[in-house]
């Protein structure tokens, strides 16, 4: 697959202070890709670079094949982005708003494309209210319309979550997800790890600038796999498994902890049962982003 955003060896340095160490990392067409890391960690300054808010000091940051130190229009012209709260023109209808901005494309808009992008966010029962009418999960889908507009390659989201209720932040995944399977790649930075693990198809960890980790969803999904295991008399369960080679067991509460590289339920729930020991539980534990992220940071949070 094609990149749609390279960023190579990217640094920042603001006064004495280096904020961004040698950044490396792609997003590809069509994904999803979510920046994480505790506060401090530079996520922003990173997010502010790539939309050209603020230059890099070393490094490249390519948009498809457009340079930003060589090409900035035209790179900018493939970005659509949500940086912090969305900024409208509240005495105006949410449609007037896109038609504002759509005037300030470089790119030709439509009517028709216009009434596409509002379909896309579900905005259409609400396009002709004024915006200073707008619940906040309105406004978010608004933001999205504008960074839509003038039809761009890569979406670059930070915090777009904040604030939003439980049903506002469902709306807003589908919508992420409806966009990716229309072929619009995603850059996502956010706090909401629950959200992050639902929508994105890769990670990348940024800890005091710098990137510790690449890894996708179905690597963490994959990794640190266990089972949960609650019997009659857990002791005699660790010497069967001890038999088998099996020894790094850990306890948790009242339960048995087990690697589980391989799938070995049926055969050790027949084991237990023929040793006349009671099964109580028998449960496959998988690990979450969050255990995953707290693991990796030094902060141990966010």
């Amino acid at each position: 697959m094609s990149n749609v955003l390279s960023i190579q060896n990217v640094s920042k340095k603001i006064g004495n202070k280096q904020i961004i160490h040698g950044a490396t990392f792609h997003v590809e067409k069509g994904e999803i890709v979510g920046l994480l890391g505790p506060n401090g960690a530079g996520k922003t300054t990173l997010i502010r670079m790539i939309v050209g808010l603020m230059k890099h000091n070393g490094g490249q940051i390519n948009i498809l094949d457009y340079s930003l130190d060589t090409n900035f229009k035209e790179a900018m012209t493939e970005v659509g982005a949500i940086i912090e709260n969305p900024e409208f023109y509240n005495y105006m209808t949410g449609y007037e708003n896109l038609m504002q901005y759509a005037r300030m494309s470089k790119k030709e808009v439509n009517k028709v494309e216009i009434e596409r992008i509002i379909a896309q966010v579900h905005l259409e029962n609400n396009i002709n209210q004024k915006v200073k009418t707008y619940s906040l999960g309105m406004r978010q889908r608004l933001g999205v319309a504008q960074a839509l507009v003038h039809q761009p390659h890569l979406l670059v989201l930070d915090e777009p979550m904040n604030g939003l209720d439980p049903k506002g932040m469902r709306e807003f995944r589908e919508m992420i997800l409806l966009l990716k399977a229309n072929g619009v790649s995603v850059l996502v930075s956010s706090h909401q790890l629950s959200d992050i693990e639902q929508l994105a198809d890769r990670l990348v960890i940024l800890q005091k600038g710098k990137i510790t980790h690449q890894v996708t969803m179905a690597e963490i999904h994959g990794s640190g796999r266990a089972l949960l295991l609650d019997t009659t008399d857990n002791l005699t369960v660790m010497k069967i498994l001890e038999t088998q080679g099996i020894t790094n067991i850990q306890q948790e509460k009242n339960y048995l902890l087990i690697p589980l590289d391989e799938d070995i339920r049926i055969e050790l729930a027949k084991q237990i049962v023929e040793a006349s020991i009671g099964l109580r539980e028998m449960k496959v534990k998988q690990s979450t982003l969050e255990d995953t992220f707290l693991a990796w940071t030094e902060e141990g949070g966010l």
